[in-house]
């Protein structure tokens, strides 16, 4: 890990940059607390700038603060994750819109070069490849939008989507063999400047994984009863 206690120029920054990367990559994973004293030690800080950029990840919700316990990265429950997905529907369908609108050329083949590597494959095996292709698909469409606000917000939402999952499925709510042809159909849209099927075809791809949501809901309920029954 990189030392960055000699970086001096906004300090507590670089430290929220870290963290927040390693809750995205998983190497802080959902409900694990978050060993200060290591941590610091590995970047080569004092606890204090760890400890402002914690409490900011605390506000972003990606981390919470157990009493007498100490700072943990937030595990969400899957009803809280599909209000989530509800909101992503909406942001990421604008997102896809103004991207249609926006794209240039050298973003298209960008775009269109994430999922390359995957297309040949009959099934799709590489969780961990995939989903950072998948997390990329979803960030660089928010940026192609152009708008800041909008990046900012969906890139946390998109961090905390990977919150509920096991661990051997990489954040990926869906099969990679589920998902490949949506993000497909989405990149010729936008790449064709497309915004209504861009935004129809966004939004149906996330709606896709709430309904899968809700269902582990339905039947976690009905395990419940059967156990108490």
């Amino acid at each position: 890990m990189k030392n960055i206690g000699n970086e001096y120029e906004n300090l507590d920054q670089k430290v929220y940059q870290v963290v927040k990367s390693m809750i995205e990559n998983r190497q802080l994973m959902p409900g694990e607390k978050i060993p200060q004293e290591k941590l610091a030690k590995e970047l080569g800080i004092s606890r204090t700038p760890l400890i402002s950029a914690l409490k900011f990840l605390e506000h972003e919700k990606l981390v919470e603060v157990k009493p007498r316990r100490g700072f943990y990265v937030r595990l969400f429950s899957i009803e809280e994750l599909i209000s989530i997905f509800e909101i992503r529907e909406v942001l990421e369908g604008l997102a896809a819109r103004r991207a249609a609108r926006c794209i240039d050329e050298r973003q298209i083949k960008e775009l269109r070069k994430i999922f390359s590597s995957f297309t040949s494959a009959e099934k799709l095996r590489d969780y961990q490849a995939y989903s950072k292709a998948d997390r990329r698909f979803h960030n660089f469409i928010t940026e192609i939008a152009s708008r800041e606000f909008l990046t900012t917000i969906l890139q946390t939402f998109n961090i905390i989507s990977l919150a509920y999952q096991y661990a051997n499925s990489e954040g990926l709510i869906r099969e990679p063999d589920d998902t490949i042809e949506d993000h497909l159909k989405i990149i010729d849209a936008i790449c064709d400047h497309d915004p209504d099927n861009a935004e129809r075809l966004m939004r149906e791809h996330l709606e896709k994984t709430i309904t899968k949501l809700k269902t582990i809901v339905t039947q976690d309920r009905v395990r419940v009863k059967e156990v108490n029954a």
